[in-house]
């Protein structure tokens, strides 16, 4: 479609979800898998100055509708693949008011409605644009009401930050309740681009369209790249000229299979979150593998105590390893969490946000994040934190994949424990031992796994951050696992 055929297209869809009681300032939920339907319903909602809230397709019953209930949507628009599960959330008597549609019938009220902008008038700048809600990687999701000037703004900082151009191809498959995904949407509409959309990431899928529609920008999570690399021919990559990546960090060894791969014009690595788009660029992933860079075009950024009460102005000394804290004065930031002034009061204090990532400045002045505040592991009165132990043992020939949390222990207190994925063709219980021979190898002893479990798959959400808390709940099942082999020795002796 050219842009003015989607233009018409979003102002027939704007039309129907006015028939359907939209009205300025209502919130539309968009329970929807992705592709050109969640775009076009997306800038629907905004030409009707409505308030889109895309929901995660991921979010289990319960999830689904607290964030119903907590949004009050006008409308709930499902597709196919979600129908069933929006049906019986919003048949739940906590999810009020609601008219729950699918996109065939919002599809065919918008094909007999007229191709022009509907009455009402354009939004405000400070009118809410998006309510996006966060992963709930630690508790409930909590929406976060993005204004029309923060998206734009994040959209401009994304275009400078990571080098775009007009007429960028770009590969649009992050999740559009996700802000990567709506931040590709976006930027692609600012700079005149194309946005060509895969409803749901398919290693092979995505590397035809890259070859077919001469895709000139990629912007994924670590986790699509490794498939990618793995899945992919090689040739279809041969039209990139621009990476970037969010949401988690990326492993050196990944980032230097990329660089080789792809010989990149530029490679970004974007830190930030939903609440404020961008805290820090790295802006040269091959020189800086993992360098979460300097503060973003519109961004001040410090690092604090980490204490949980520390005010701002506990700014650490150079080399400290401190929490990241970020100006509210920020153009691309929220203006505080939905019906949650005590969220609000804990994550932003005194004009700034608390990030609760923990990060250390190098000698250049370039950040370098080390985890969570939540994900740190205390072992023996000593404070480890997971990143640089996964970064290690994720270079271990027998790994595919790896993630370290604090198990509960009652010599230790917390007994830092790896879950690693065997790589292809790897038995379970090669890959553990494997990993404690590599971990004797290349990390100090006070790093080192004290147990190692094989796992079909680390459990991550939807944009691929990884879900500590479920393994540290014993929510897994494990495929072989150092303590059994440990037990059995000892019950043997």
């Amino acid at each position: 479609m050219t842009w003015s055929v989607w233009d018409a297209r979003t102002a027939r869809l704007a039309h129907a979800l006015a028939g359907l009681g939209v009205r300025r300032g209502d919130r539309v939920a968009l329970v929807l898998t992705g592709g050109e339907p969640a775009a076009a319903l997306h800038i629907a909602a905004q030409r009707l100055a409505a308030v889109a809230v895309p929901l995660s397709t991921r979010l289990g019953p319960e999830e689904l509708v607290h964030c119903l209930a907590d949004a009050g949507p006008a409308v709930v628009v499902s597709d196919d693949a979600t129908a069933d599960r929006v049906g019986a959330a919003v048949a739940d008597p906590r999810v009020r008011p609601h008219r729950h549609r699918s996109v065939a019938e919002v599809e065919r009220l918008a094909a007999d409605a007229p191709d022009v902008a509907p009455p009402g008038g354009a939004p405000r700048p400070d009118d809410v644009s998006v309510m996006l809600y966060t992963s709930g990687t630690t508790g409930r999701p909590k929406g976060v009401p993005r204004t029309h000037a923060a998206e734009h703004a994040a959209a401009v900082a994304h275009l400078l930050q990571t080098g775009g151009r007009p007429g960028e191809v770009t590969l649009g498959v992050m999740p559009l309740f996700h802000t990567m995904g709506l931040r590709t949407l976006l930027a692609t509409v600012v700079a005149a681009g194309t946005w060509v959309p895969q409803a749901r990431f398919d290693p092979a899928e995505a590397g035809e369209l890259m070859a077919a529609e001469g895709i000139t920008s990629l912007y994924l999570v670590p986790t699509m790249y490794w498939t990618l690399l793995r899945e992919a021919p090689p040739s279809s990559l041969r039209s990139v000229r621009r990476l970037a990546y969010a949401g988690a960090a990326m492993a050196p060894a990944l980032a230097e299979q990329l660089v080789e791969t792809v010989a990149p014009e530029s490679f970004v690595n974007h830190f930030g979150s939903t609440e404020i788009y961008t805290f820090s660029i790295g802006p040269d992933v091959a020189a800086k593998p993992g360098c979460a860079g300097r503060a973003g075009v519109f961004s001040r950024v410090r690092l604090v105590d980490p204490a949980p009460d520390a005010r701002p102005d506990a700014v650490l000394e150079p080399g400290e390893q401190g929490q990241v804290a970020v100006s509210m004065a920020s153009p691309e930031a929220f203006a505080g969490y939905w019906r949650r002034p005590d969220a609000t009061a804990k994550a932003v204090r005194d004009g700034w946000y608390f990030t609760g990532d923990l990060a250390v400045a190098d000698d250049e002045g370039d950040l370098w994040v080390a985890g969570r505040v939540d994900d740190m592991i205390n072992s023996g009165g000593e404070n480890v934190y997971p990143d640089e132990i996964e970064a290690a043992l994720v270079r271990c020939p027998q790994v595919g994949d790896a993630v370290v949390a604090g198990m509960p222990d009652e010599r230790w207190g917390q007994a830092i424990t790896a879950f690693v994925v065997p790589a292809p063709g790897v038995e379970p219980d090669e890959a553990v031992a494997a990993t404690q021979r590599w971990g004797r190898a290349e990390l100090p002893s006070l790093k080192r796994p004290k147990r190692v479990v094989a796992l079909t798959a680390v459990p991550r959400s939807a944009v691929g951050k990884t879900l500590r808390r479920v393994l540290v709940a014993g929510e897994f099942d494990a495929l072989a696992d150092s303590a059994a082999v440990a037990d059995d020795t000892e019950a043997r002796r």
